[in-house]
């Protein structure tokens, strides 16, 4: 290690082996133990390493699970028209998505408003999970008006893509009319879907999308995982 301080030798040694792919985004670092082992020292200088690594925004600690290198945030612009795969293949990400549930309901308040639905009205509901790169990145769930949009569900089933099961019901285009962006602490339940500790950052977006003529088509609500994602706003605004 030469004449360098153990620490930062050991520091400098971690990090390169995170830049080469040795421990991808996500994957849990040897522990303490098994580190000071490896390079003939004691816990302490390991400890200091780490926390090194840790202020350079590198790793982070999970207490009680050890140290994981950060995953790298990928660029989400949040524009009039947002598109996950499309974002998503621009960053250079391989996009997916998982369904954990479909239904058809009547809304509640806040989704007849935004829809502008009468009494009696009905909407599709989708949740599902966004991923990039094998890796969960939100949790997100939409609202339809079943009335305009009968075969929504069976569409989604088969292609996973709001934008290809609008366009099946005849609609090629859609925008964003306007968003509302919020941190929160992630609940146990949002935790455990998108593999995060009990209360890591979340930034929640609320979103209504419309058609060509101003009519509600969508309402949206979508919690990324705040780590893993870096939301922009584009040139063409909300």
């Amino acid at each position: 290690m030469g004449r360098s301080p153990l620490w930062t030798a050991i520091r400098d040694h971690i990090s390169e082996e995170i830049g080469r792919g040795h421990y991808a985004p996500g994957d849990r670092l040897p522990t303490e133990t098994q580190l000071a082992d490896r390079f003939g020292v004691n816990r302490h200088t390991v400890r200091r390493a780490l926390a090194d690594l840790a202020e350079a925004g590198t790793v982070h600690a999970r207490r009680g699970a050890g140290v994981f290198v950060r995953h790298r945030p990928t660029a989400y612009p949040l524009g009039r028209r947002v598109r996950f795969h499309q974002n998503l293949t621009a960053a250079g990400r391989v996009p997916e998505r998982r369904i954990l549930h479909l239904e058809t309901r009547a809304p509640d308040a806040d989704e007849a408003a935004a829809l502008r639905l009468d009494q009696g009205a009905q909407v599709h509901v989708y949740e599902g999970l966004s991923l990039a790169d094998g890796t969960p990145i939100a949790l997100a769930r939409s609202v339809f008006p079943a009335a305009r949009f009968p075969r929504m569900l069976d569409a989604l089933r088969e292609n996973h893509s709001i934008t290809a099961a609008f366009a099946v019901h005849g609609l090629p285009d859609y925008t964003r009319a306007s968003t509302e962006i919020t941190a929160k602490p992630a609940t146990p339940t949002l935790a455990a879907q998108l593999h995060l500790p009990a209360g890591a950052a979340i930034l929640r977006t609320v979103a209504i999308n419309v058609d060509a003529g101003g009519q509600p088509v969508e309402f949206g609500r979508t919690w990324f995982a705040g780590d893993r994602v870096a939301l922009t706003l584009g040139s063409e605004g909300l």
